[in-house]
C-alpha cells in the first residue's frame, strides 16, 4: 500500500470499494472517529536568518582573520565578536545612526577593544617578568596558536620517540631498496 496516497483510513477505504480487500471490523469504527491527522512538512527546509546576519557577513569580509582567531567556544556563554559587531550596528541604527556610520562606530569599537585586550596582556607579561615570574597564559589565544601548540607535542614526539624513529629508519631502508632495485636491477 505504499504506492498509494492518503492515511490508512484512506486507503482502506478505497482497497474496499475497489474489492480488492474485505471490509475491516474496525474500518467503521474508524470512519466515526477518525484519527488525528498532522501537517506535512515543505519539502524545503527555509534557512534560519537573523537580522544581525548580514553584517556579520560585512564584518567576516572585513576581517577575515576574525574566523580563527575569534573562535566561537561552544561551551562558552560570551557571544563571538562578529555577532556583538552585527548586535551594535543594529542597536546604532534604531537611534537613527545611518548604516554607514553605525558599521563604522562598530568597527572602531571592535578595533580599540582588540587592541585594550593586546596591551593587557602585554602588561600582565611585563608584570610578570618584573616580578621574576613566569608570564600567565594568554587570556585571548588565537585558534591557530592553541592547535599549534596542542600538536607541538607530537612535532617533537618524532624525533625523540624511539618507536617513531626504527619506523623512520625502516622506511629509509625501504626506500634505498627500492631505489636500488630501480637503478641496477631494472635489466630483464
Amino acid at each position: 500500500m505504499s504506492f498509494m496516497k492518503g492515511d490508512l483510513l484512506s486507503r482502506s477505504r478505497k482497497l474496499v470499494k475497489g474489492l480488492a480487500k474485505a471490509e475491516p471490523v474496525w474500518l467503521k469504527a474508524m470512519e466515526k472517529a477518525p484519527p488525528a491527522t498532522f501537517p506535512h512538512a515543505e519539502k524545503k527546509l527555509k534557512p534560519i536568518c537573523l537580522p544581525e546576519d548580514v553584517y556579520i557577513k560585512k564584518f567576516f569580509r572585513k576581517h577575515p582573520e576574525s574566523k580563527h582567531e575569534d573562535a566561537i567556544k561552544i561551551s562558552g556563554f560570551d557571544p563571538p565578536p562578529a555577532r556583538l559587531f552585527g548586535w551594535r550596528v543594529l542597536e546604532l541604527k534604531e537611534q537613527g545612526v545611518s548604516e554607514e556610520e553605525a558599521m563604522a562606530v562598530a568597527d572602531m569599537e571592535y578595533r580599540g577593544e582588540r587592541k585594550a585586550k593586546k596591551k593587557a596582556y602585554s602588561r600582565l607579561k611585563q608584570i610578570a617578568r618584573l616580578q621574576g615570574k613566569k608570564p600567565p597564559p594568554n587570556p585571548y589565544p588565537s585558534a591557530i596558536k592553541e592547535i599549534q601548540a596542542e600538536e607541538r607535542k607530537f612535532v617533537r614526539d618524532r624525533f625523540y620517540n624511539r618507536d617513531i624513529l626504527q619506523i623512520v629508519e625502516k622506511l629509509k631502508e625501504e626506500r634505498q631498496a627500492e631505489l636500488q632495485d630501480r637503478r641496477g636491477g631494472g635489466g630483464w
